[in-house]
C-alpha cells in the first residue's frame, strides 16, 4: 500500500464504527484514521481490535503542548504500533523534535516500527482569509504551509498533513522522500461541507499527495463499499 487511501473513521462510538466497517469485505486491506472522537471514546482498546483485524492505523490526535508533554505523550502512542500519527506544526520546532523523539522512544520500548509522524500544517477547513484574519498570519497561506513543512522536516517528521493544492510547493521545499497526506478530499459529485481547500482523488494524484484521507464521502454513502471502490479507482489511476 504504497499511496494509500485512508478512512476516515469519523464516528462516535465502537458500535457504529463496527456496524461500517462490516459492510466492507474481510478481505479487503483497509487502511483507516481514528481521530479524537473516536478515540477518546474507545480508547487504546480500539487500536488493538483493529490491528488484529490486519488495518493499518493512522491515530490523529493532532497534540499540541509544551515539549515534555508531547514527548510523553508519543511515548505512550509510539507503544501501540500505529502506522501514522500527528502533532500540530504550529507547537514549534522544540515541540516537534521532542515528539520524535517520544515516538521512537516508545516504538522501541514495545519493539514495533516507529509510526510515520506527520505536523499538521494549516487545517484543509481554514481559508487564506481566515488565517490571515484570526492567526494574524500575513503571508500568503501555500507560504505558511510550506515554512510548517520546512520546519517539521528539520525537527525530524517524517511529513505533513496538508490540502493537496499545497504538495507542489512544499515538494519544492522539502526532501524527495517527504510525506505529503492530503484530507479534504471531495469527489466531482459531493459537497465540500466546511472544507475550504477540497480537491478531487484525480487532482491529489496528479499532485503527487503521498496519500489521501477520505471521511463523509466513503462514511456517509449509501453503498460505502463502492463509494470506495470508486475514488480508490480515481486516486489510483494516476501514475
Amino acid at each position: 500500500m504504497t499511496n494509500p487511501l485512508i478512512i476516515a473513521l469519523d464516528f462516535p462510538d465502537w458500535e457504529t464504527t463496527n456496524c461500517f466497517l462490516a459492510q466492507f469485505p474481510t478481505n479487503e486491506p483497509l487502511f483507516v484514521k481514528i481521530g479524537m472522537e473516536l478515540f477518546y471514546q474507545a480508547g487504546p482498546q480500539l487500536i488493538k481490535t483493529l490491528k488484529a483485524r490486519g488495518y493499518r492505523l493512522f491515530l490523529d490526535l493532532k497534540l499540541y503542548d509544551i515539549p515534555k508533554t508531547v514527548q510523553n505523550a508519543m511515548t505512550v502512542i509510539g507503544q501501540l504500533g500505529v502506522d501514522y500519527t500527528t502533532m500540530h506544526a504550529t507547537g514549534g520546532q522544540a515541540m516537534l523534535k521532542a515528539g520524535a523523539i517520544g515516538l521512537k522512544k516508545g516504538a522501541a520500548l514495545a519493539n514495533v516500527p516507529p509510526a510515520k509522524l506527520l505536523a499538521v500544517t494549516q487545517l484543509t477547513s481554514t481559508s487564506e482569509a481566515q488565517m490571515q484574519a484570526e492567526q494574524l498570519v500575513n503571508v500568503s497561506l501555500p507560504a505558511s504551509v510550506a515554512h510548517y513543512a520546512k520546519l517539521a522536516q528539520n525537527a525530524g517528521c517524517d511529513g505533513v498533513i496538508c490540502s493537496a493544492q499545497e504538495v507542489p510547493i512544499i515538494r519544492e521545499h522539502t526532501n524527495p522522500d517527504f510525506f505529503c497526506v492530503t484530507p479534504g478530499i471531495r469527489p466531482a459529485t459531493s459537497q465540500t461541507n466546511d472544507q475550504k481547500r477540497a480537491v478531487t482523488p484525480l487532482a491529489a494524484a496528479q499532485a503527487k499527495s503521498s496519500a489521501i484521507v477520505v471521511g463523509r464521502p466513503i462514511t456517509q454513502a449509501t453503498q460505502p463499499y463502492q463509494a470506495y471502490q470508486a475514488i480508490k479507482s480515481e486516486w489510483e489511476s494516476f501514475k
